[in-house]
């Protein structure tokens, strides 16, 4: 490549379509090497097809597609789908630009990965994200910017559908900041038990990384419940609703 080419490619803003494909919604968006675009889509992931992909794009042109995906069929799919375009899957063999300190890093679930890269670029490192989606996974980076794993917990909606199919006289619930500690109805006494013992789970979780990090890591949260579960807890020192896109993105400019 000569001097002048080289040139040209650094002064190209690619645009990127991101991907981040979780096991309820996949999330799509469109950035570039400095930020996410604010057009995006979600699909439910179980609809998830080549026809709605088609829908929410609607022709919108691109340079590459980066995948963040935890649903191998789905992402199986995607695969054939932009085959004609630039396309990775994001893994922990992706340039990402962290270390990884785990036994089995093909183990590693791949939006795990991109929080990683996310909290590493954006944030102050040694961290901790929490990430809180089907389940709330728990990752720690060092300050040497290594991913070194984490804590995989129920999440706090799974917790309490499953409460109320499998206990005939308990509700499905909307969670929400409780009104009081002492429920005054059945909705009342459960959003105290989901959101108060939920924010105590967390509580615990960081106290014990922080144990074994032997530091005070910058924690972010981010995900679905992210800022309800938070707002209690000065543990948290940042909400991040755009995380996983933003780790997606930085690894897209390393990877393209």
């Amino acid at each position: 490549m000569t001097i002048a080419s080289r040139r040209l490619k650094a002064s190209y803003s690619m645009r990127y379509l991101l991907i981040d494909n979780s096991n309820t919604r996949t999330k799509l968006s469109f950035g570039s090497r400095d930020s996410i675009e604010s057009w995006h889509e979600v699909i439910p992931t179980v609809e998830l097809s080549e026809q709605r992909l088609n829908q929410a794009l609607n022709g919108q042109l691109y340079d590459a597609v980066m995948l963040c995906s935890v649903v191998p069929q789905k992402a199986e799919l995607m695969e054939r789908y932009f085959s004609q375009s630039p396309f990775h899957n994001l893994c922990h063999t992706s340039k990402l630009g962290i270390a990884i300190n785990y036994p089995h890093p093909q183990q590693i679930g791949a939006d795990r990965l991109a929080n990683a890269v996310g909290v590493n670029a954006l944030y102050q490192t040694p961290a901790i994200v929490i990430d809180f989606g089907t389940a709330v996974t728990f990752d720690a980076v060092g300050a040497d910017a290594t991913y070194l794993g984490g804590v995989i917990a129920p999440g706090l909606a799974s917790m309490t559908q499953n409460l109320a199919k499998r206990t005939a006289l308990l509700p499905q619930i909307e969670l929400s900041e409780p009104k009081h500690a002492i429920g005054k109805s059945t909705t009342e006494a459960m959003l105290a038990g989901a959101v108060y013992g939920y924010r105590g789970l967390i509580k615990e979780i960081i106290s014990k990384l922080s144990d074994e990090m032997q530091c005070t890591p910058t924690v972010v949260a981010t995900g679905g419940d992210a800022a309800l579960i938070a707002k209690g807890l000065p543990e948290i020192n940042h909400v991040s609703p755009t995380l996983t896109l933003e780790g997606i993105r930085i690894a897209a400019t390393l990877q393209f």
